[in-house]
């Protein structure tokens, strides 16, 4: 009965709507998380009839023909790379992003990843790293004797130094943009890589070529709204129980089928 495989391609697609949903509560204090959505599309169908083909000899077409979908089944999870809400923290080397733009980062490795959490801290020499020791791109090192950091929205980094009566500028952060955001590869720890789908980084100053600001002192707070989740939530749920009921109808139809015949 294909009642019984076409629900258990619902019930397949709902668990996994169900683990988006899930993962995007998980991340809802995560700096700079975009919530993802599951998405799905029709299985193919079974023609039991041809639309558009005369029955018989002289007969008009067939109107309407009898196609049997075969159920479901998860195309992609789209990351959803709307403006999370800047929340101020007063530390200088926090850094958001208002608009466009991802700060680009350098693992171990020498790759060069892509991220919009912007919670950076000083290693051990100075430097301008991220929290799991990852070097900043463009590389910015401090002086020891620095006493206030100042990053303007454009993105220049100035210190104050005990040595210089005057603020000196010591390097410029640079913003990386995408044709297609969506088709960045999430690594996990709030990095991204790019990929075939997301195009090449037009790598440009903060406000030029269509990038954001960048305000020190801020953050990027997750992108998740937690009532529309916990909607969304509650959807699959009841899609999951409603696929469970078809399959527990055919199974009984098919129960009914097996007893008349014995």
């Amino acid at each position: 009965m294909r009642a019984l495989a076409i629900a258990a391609t619902g019930m397949s697609a709902q668990q996994t709507n169900v683990e988006v949903i899930a993962n995007n509560i998980a991340n809802i204090n995560t700096t700079g998380f975009k919530a993802a959505r599951a998405e799905f599309t029709d299985l193919l169908y079974q023609a039991e009839r041809v639309s558009g083909v005369p029955t018989v000899d002289g007969a008009l077409p067939v109107p309407e023909g009898a196609r049997i979908g075969l159920g479901v089944h998860t195309v992609g999870v789209r990351n959803l790379h709307m403006q999370g809400p800047l929340t101020q923290t007063g530390n200088s080397l926090d850094l958001a992003i208002n608009g466009r733009g991802w700060f680009q980062i350098t693992n171990p490795n020498g790759e060069t990843l892509y991220t919009r959490a912007g919670s950076f801290s000083k290693g051990p020499n100075g430097e301008l790293v991220t929290g799991d020791g990852y070097l900043v791109d463009p590389a910015i090192t401090f002086p020891n004797d620095t006493t206030e950091i100042v990053i303007n929205d454009n993105g220049q980094v100035y210190v104050n130094r005990a040595s210089a009566a005057l603020p000196q500028l010591l390097g410029q952060l640079t913003l990386a943009t995408f044709a297609n955001d969506a088709g960045l590869e999430p690594l996990g720890n709030n990095l991204y890589r790019e990929t075939a789908a997301s195009g090449q980084p037009l790598v440009s100053n903060p406000t030029e070529n269509g990038t954001g600001k960048i305000h020190q002192n801020y953050l990027e707070s997750s992108n998740v709204d937690p009532v529309k989740e916990i909607t969304e939530l509650i959807s699959a749920q009841r899609a999951y129980e409603m696929n469970s009921k078809v399959i527990q109808a055919a199974d009984d139809m098919a129960g009914v089928v097996s007893k008349g015949i014995r």
